[in-house]
C-alpha cells in the first residue's frame, strides 16, 4: 500500500496527560508527526486536535481505533487532503531597506496576498496564509531579498462533509445520562454516540 498524507481530526476533553497519551500511540509505531495543532473546538470545553502524519491507509485505520480507545478522546476523523479544507499561517521576517529600495518586493508581496504585521527601520514581518506550496514559494523568493526570518504554523483544518461533533455533543448534554445513578449507562451512551 501507497503512503499518503492523512489529517486526523481528535475531539477531546482537555485533560492533563491527554496528549502525552495520544504521543506514545504515534512513538510506539515510530510514526513521524508532519504538523500537530491543538485549539479549542466550537463547543466549550472540548479541543481538537489536527494531526498531519505520512502513513498507508491501514497504519492510519489502525491509530485512529488506537486514539479513539482513550477515555477523553470523543471522536477521530480520518481524512485524504481533497476531503478537507486547511490553511497554515507563515511570517517573513525581511529587512525594510530592501522592500524601499525594491518595487519587485511589494509586487511579490502582493501577489502571494501577504500583509505586513510589523513594520521597522531594520526590518519588515509579513504574514502570509495559504497550504505548503504557497508558502514555500513565497519563502524561495524571500530568500532572494534577505530574508532574515522565517516560521510557519501547524495545519488547522475543517472537514468539508463533517458536521463535527457539535450536534452529537449538544445532544448527549440534553439527554444527560449523568443525572441517573448508574454512570455505565453514560459511558455506553457517549461510545454510540460518537461511532459513525
Amino acid at each position: 500500500m501507497m503512503k499518503k498524507e492523512h489529517t486526523l481530526t481528535v475531539y477531546t476533553e482537555n485533560q492533563v496527560g491527554l496528549l502525552n497519551k495520544i504521543a506514545i500511540i504515534f512513538s510506539r509505531r515510530k510514526i513521524n508527526l508532519e504538523s500537530f495543532n491543538s485549539s479549542p473546538s466550537e463547543i466549550e470545553k472540548i479541543y481538537r486536535f489536527t494531526i498531519v502524519v505520512i502513513e498507508t491507509e491501514e497504519v492510519v485505520r489502525n491509530l485512529v481505533r488506537q486514539i479513539e480507545k482513550i477515555v477523553d478522546v470523543f471522536k477521530v476523523f480520518n481524512n485524504t487532503n481533497d476531503e478537507i479544507i486547511w490553511q497554515q499561517i507563515a511570517l517573513y521576517k525581511v529587512p525594510t531597506s530592501v522592500i524601499m529600495k525594491d518595487v519587485k518586493v511589494e509586487r511579490l508581496l502582493r501577489e502571494f496576498g501577504a500583509n505586513a504585521v510589523v513594520i521597522r527601520s531594520d526590518y519588515t514581518v509579513f504574514e502570509a496564509t495559504g497550504q505548503d506550496d504557497e508558502i514555500n514559494n513565497l519563502l524561495k523568493e524571500l530568500d532572494k531579498y534577505g530574508l532574515i526570518e522565517f516560521v510557519r504554523s501547524s495545519r488547522i483544518a475543517i472537514i468539508k462533509s463533517s458536521e463535527g461533533v457539535h450536534k452529537k455533543v449538544l445532544d448527549m448534554q440534553k439527554n444527560d445520562p449523568r443525572k441517573s445513578p448508574i454512570n455505565n449507562e453514560y459511558l455506553n451512551h457517549k461510545s454510540k454516540i460518537f461511532q459513525m
